[in-house]
């Protein structure tokens, strides 16, 4: 498991692109038939990625974790962005398609990913973040997430939210995690900007071409930067830096939060004046 320590705001001010991409950009992380961690230090994230082509895979716990089993203390969500599979927790096996989702919760021993093809594996991305209680594991399909259209085509923002894990649907500790697909046509993933200061977030870009990128801004609304995002990438958003971007092309993106509440209303406008 890699670990990716918090980067201050007078940091921030002196990084390189490389180093801004090192704190901030998770580039590899899927492969084919592997468990692939990352930890953040901001709320105690890990965010990975499960892809089991040729036979199941465990989600075991990472000596770091020093615990008997992944969510001891944790809760999880699930997001499958490839092909038919499923994940069995504690031996009930919950079947997920492409974009349904799935919340572990806390005390569950046994979690392990499966794919119905290996020409086709599934592509199991998750966010875990330490868990105060313990809650039943739940799916949600895409089509049963909460679902609100929101942007405008003016802004070239239109896009369309669906909420999986959260506290009108499925419930939990601190976690907060669904999918936004950007509109034909529109560019923008989030017009005005915002910040959390209550909460981090994360997001997962997919559904990219392969020749497609997505420009992911960051910083202080008078000190923005930017990074350039490839398909099946993830970019950590600390409280204090703001998150936005636009792509060459149709995109969505997973995102997940974790803080001190879970009401997603909860974000700080930024004036687009302010940009710099």
């Amino acid at each position: 498991m890699q670990t990716r320590f918090l980067v201050d705001p007078v940091h921030y001010e002196r990084m390189t692109v490389a180093e801004l991409r090192a704190a901030f950009l998770v580039e590899d992380l899927f492969a084919p038939d592997e468990v692939r961690l990352v930890h953040w230090e901001a709320e105690r994230t890990i965010l990975g990625s499960v892809v089991p082509r040729r036979g199941p895979l465990t989600l075991d716990a990472p000596a770091e974790l020093s615990a008997p089993f992944f969510a001891t203390r944790r809760e999880v969500g699930v997001v499958n962005l490839g092909g038919l599979g499923a994940v069995t927790v504690d031996g009930q096996t919950h079947g997920l398609g492409r974009r349904d989702g799935l919340y572990i919760g806390r005390g569950a021993r046994e979690i392990v990913f499966a794919s119905k093809r290996e020409d086709d594996p599934g592509l199991f991305y998750l966010v875990s973040h330490p868990a105060h209680a313990s809650l039943p594991s739940a799916r949600v399909s895409q089509g049963e997430a909460e679902t609100v259209r929101i942007g405008s085509q003016a802004d070239a923002s239109l896009r369309v939210l669906r909420r999986y894990i959260h506290a009108r649907g499925v419930p939990s500790c601190q976690l907060v995690m669904g999918v936004t697909d950007i509109e034909e046509g529109s560019v923008w993933n989030s017009i005005p900007p915002h910040t959390h200061h209550r909460r981090t977030e994360v997001y997962l870009y997919f559904d990219l071409a392969p020749s497609a990128f997505a420009l992911h801004v960051m910083g202080p609304p008078e000190n923005t930067r930017h990074l350039v995002v490839r398909n099946l990438q993830a970019v950590l958003a600390p409280s204090w830096s703001m998150h936005f971007g636009v792509a060459t092309g149709r995109y969505a993106f997973v995102w997940s939060m974790g803080g001190e509440n879970q009401e997603f209303e909860d974000m700080q406008a930024v004036d687009v004046g302010r940009l710099r």
